[in-house]
């Protein structure tokens, strides 16, 4: 794997070469992102000093951190532990909170600011303000901030924030970020608050706040799953955050396709709303082999990966939330599949970091893949052997790692483009990606 061109520090492409062997080992991947923005979130809500170890290093996840601490919350970092002392109350900023390219960061702390008596403004970088806000707002406005979005319902977000009232919210479209939102300000509005989904997403941050001493409620009711919170102050804790699974995801496809192959990676999140991953490459007829622990608010444990001849598979919508993340991977291990592999109900793709299913297609398509594009996702017919060639990742960490993972598969080198913002998931994946070889 050779770097091409870069901006700074940051390679703009690396050249991939195909695998020249099985690959075999052991690995072990960052901490789990999505744990450790509620983690970092909700210790900052409490009042005291909580301590999580293995946090993510990621780009994103610096960047919730950063924006406690333009709130004036004391946080310090040593390699991958944070220690965060909370005080139950936040400093108004001096300046905009800066996101910047992270999603997550600007969707949960709207949640939190929300709930201080002042004027908070949340923004980021260019990728960031293209990205759809008003799933968030909506919300928070009904619980009574004052919530103002630039046009289109776009970032920059302006929040007022101060007495807020609990409300019951029925999610309009699945989204763990926008749940997350809702129970952190309802931590401090007078009254229930009440998260009905129609269909389940990843559970973090009611694991977490379960975990700090808030009481939270769940129940199932006609299919639909309800989540209660009551106005309560979160106690410190210490907690150790798993590996992220969608980190794993890649190093997994990787010895499911290339012949001969067996790797574990260690210390996993094994979550069940986020291991949709898992069932489908068992589904596709991999060898999955699971050894799992459960100590901690999260389970999690060890997952072995060996190669075995893929079927393609259908992804149905209500599967989506728990494998949104992992979808261009299940895309890229169709193309190696027998038959057709086809995922429905997956239109939120079109507003991550990139139009990922777009960018998909094209770039599969690109490699020589046999592939068509749905308004809600996308099909690939395979088996197809997959050629050199030029992938443009969009600048979208997603899409650069599972191109650069379909040039251990190609016949030739496979040269992928706009990977400057892999780190903002995985730091360290393309040196990881190397000794797969």
């Amino acid at each position: 794997m050779v770097d091409g061109g870069r901006r700074g520090t940051a390679p703009l492409s690396a050249e991939v070469h195909p695998a020249d062997g099985p690959i075999v080992g052991d690995y072990r991947v960052p901490g789990d992102k999505s744990i450790s923005h509620r983690a970092a979130l909700i210790a900052a809500m409490a009042e005291g000093t909580s301590r999580i170890r293995g946090f993510s290093t990621a780009g994103d996840c610096g960047a919730t951190l950063g924006v406690l601490a333009g709130l004036g919350v004391e946080v310090a970092t040593k390699s991958d532990e944070v220690s965060i002392r909370g005080s139950g109350r936040f400093l108004p900023p001096e300046s905009p909170l800066d996101c910047r390219r992270s999603g997550t960061t600007m969707r949960l702390a709207a949640g939190l600011v929300a709930t201080a008596p002042f004027h908070s403004v949340l923004t980021g970088d260019r990728q960031l303000l293209s990205r759809p806000m008003d799933r968030v707002a909506q919300p928070l406005r009904r619980m009574g901030a004052r919530v103002d979005l630039a046009p289109g319902g776009r970032p920059p977000i302006s929040i007022e924030g101060g007495t807020l009232t609990g409300i019951e919210y029925r999610l309009p479209v699945a989204s763990a970020q926008v749940k997350s939102a809702v129970l952190l300000a309802g931590l401090r509005a007078s009254g229930p608050t009440t998260v009905v989904e129609m269909v389940r997403t990843r559970d973090h941050a009611e694991r977490l706040l379960a975990w700090s001493g808030v009481p939270v409620r769940r129940q199932r009711a006609g299919g639909e799953v309800l989540t209660t919170i009551q106005p309560a102050d979160p106690a410190p804790f210490e907690v150790i955050v798993p590996g992220d699974l969608s980190s794993a995801a890649p190093l997994m496809a990787a010895a499911a396709m290339v012949p001969g192959s067996d790797v574990t990676v260690r210390g996993v999140g094994l979550n069940p709303t986020r291991t949709g991953f898992l069932r489908a490459l068992q589904r596709m007829g991999a060898s999955v082999e699971i050894s799992p622990s459960s100590d901690g608010p999260e389970p999690h444990g060890d997952i072995r990966v060996r190669h075995a001849p893929l079927r393609g598979l259908r992804i149905e919508p209500e599967e989506v939330p728990s494998v949104i993340d992992e979808l261009p991977l299940l895309g890229l291990l169709g193309t190696q599949a027998e038959g057709y592999t086809e995922v429905r109900g997956a239109s939120e793709l079109r507003v991550k970091e990139s139009d990922r299913i777009a960018g998909l297609v094209t770039g599969l398509r690109a490699v020589g893949a046999d592939t068509q594009e749905a308004e809600d996702g996308f099909a690939v017919r395979g088996p197809t052997p997959l050629l050199g060639g030029r992938c443009d990742a969009r600048a979208d960490h997603r899409l650069a790692m599972t191109f650069a993972v379909a040039g251990l598969v190609a016949s030739g080198p496979v040269i992928v483009e706009g990977i400057g913002f892999v780190a903002d998931s995985f730091p360290g994946f393309f040196e990881t990606l190397e000794r797969l070889r």
